[in-house]
């Protein structure tokens, strides 16, 4: 199961608890869940609402008067709360993900380390609940993968524990980077710090809503009742959707370049390996005049092309770039380990039309073989083949 995030009218962390208790997570489920944190001196309250007439959830966090009094916390109170609690490992390592992002947020707008930094709002009761609240809703549907849409921040000001500061407060600001945004024309704060860390943390991707199979809808409310558009998150639940058995939609980044140093190329390869792109490759090619250039293609999902247009121009020396859909097809694969004269080594196995199969070894695995006992490697491929 997949889920998309449409954060027309921005996002916030009680928007998101709203879209998911819309979208088929058990209030009671979420609160007894949310009962594994050691914190107290809060409710959740649920209702139906309405938001430029259309229907929607709402669920606050309402705090009693002495837990706000104690909300200022700091980093290692933080984690403190949540290495004692009873959530999931996972959950557990998550949410300390998330809340260090927040604080390391904080302290670089304040030009302080972030074990340091006192957290007012966002060190608050409901700021926890809602982030757990967010991780515990998503394991209860079973999301596999997060999406969103570019992000609505609103405009104007808002007011904190600092004064009033402009939208995107500064926090926020340093949350999204590389993240798609846009500002309206409503003078207030759209896109909240927490609602700005869990989807910046979560999503795999930003843009258009992804392809699937449409299974449940949610929708989130956010605090204010807009007159002329509704103030709401709306969530999608889907399964993701193929051509067929190993087929499967990319994109396609081309650029060509002449003028940079070819021994960065390695480095530039790596790089974009390292940020899960599904395959590099680069191609000699005669440019314009009759210089020799090289083209850098790179293949990725649809959702992540955003990623590597920014390493592409950080990283080269290249100023533009071509991207195109295309539509792949890949057998099935696993791996194997088998047993040869020289050790252990991995194999591949691709099944073709189920029946026939296509073997091919681990290059790496063979390298260190050839390594290990001063052979040629030409001889170690010949050998176990």
């Amino acid at each position: 199961m997949i889920a998309f995030f449409d954060c027309c009218s921005g996002i916030s962390g009680d928007m998101i608890l709203g879209a998911l208790v819309d979208a088929g997570v058990p209030f009671e489920t979420l609160r007894k869940e949310l009962g594994r944190l050691p914190l107290h001196g809060y409710m959740l309250e649920l209702k139906k609402v309405k938001r430029a007439g259309i229907s929607a959830t709402k669920v606050n966090v309402l705090i009693q008067k002495k837990a706000a009094k104690e909300a200022c916390r700091q980093f290692r109170d933080i984690e403190k709360i949540i290495l004692d609690s009873r959530l999931s490992p996972s959950v557990q390592e998550k949410g300390l993900a998330i809340f260090k992002r927040l604080f390391q947020a904080e302290a670089r707008v304040h030009g302080k380390r972030y074990t340091g930094i006192h957290l007012h709002e966002l060190g608050a009761i409901d700021c926890i609940v809602d982030i757990f609240g967010a991780l515990i809703g998503l394991d209860i549907l079973g999301i596999k993968d997060v999406y969103a849409s570019p992000l609505n921040l609103g405009s104007g000001t808002v007011r904190t524990e600092h004064g009033l500061l402009p939208v995107p407060a500064p926090a926020t600001v340093a949350l999204l980077k590389d993240v798609p945004v846009y500002a309206s024309d409503l003078q207030f704060e759209l896109t909240t710090p927490t609602g700005a860390v869990l989807i910046s943390s979560l999503a795999r991707g930003f843009g258009h809503l992804p392809e699937m199979k449409l299974k449940r809808t949610g929708s989130g409310a956010g605090g204010k009742n807009i007159k002329d558009r509704p103030n709401i998150l709306r969530l999608f639940l889907g399964e993701p959707v193929g051509a067929g058995k190993g087929e499967e939609k990319v994109t396609v980044i081309d650029t060509n370049i002449d003028d940079m140093n070819p021994q960065m190329y390695e480095h530039v390869v790596a790089k974009l390996f390292a940020a899960g792109a599904l395959d590099v490759y680069l191609t000699q090619v005669i440019m314009k005049k009759g210089r020799p250039g090289t083209r850098l293609t790179v293949l990725c999902r649809d959702e992540e092309k955003g990623k590597y247009f920014n390493i592409i121009f950080n990283e080269t020396t290249s100023i533009g770039l071509r991207y195109y859909r295309a539509e792949r097809k890949t057998l099935p694969r696993t791996i194997r380990t088998v047993q040869t004269r020289y050790g252990k080594v991995n194999v591949k196995v691709a099944q073709l039309d189920g029946k026939k199969e296509k073997v091919s070894l681990e290059y790496e695995d063979c390298k260190k073989i050839a390594e290990k006992f001063c052979i040629p490697l030409r001889e170690v491929l010949t050998t176990i083949r």
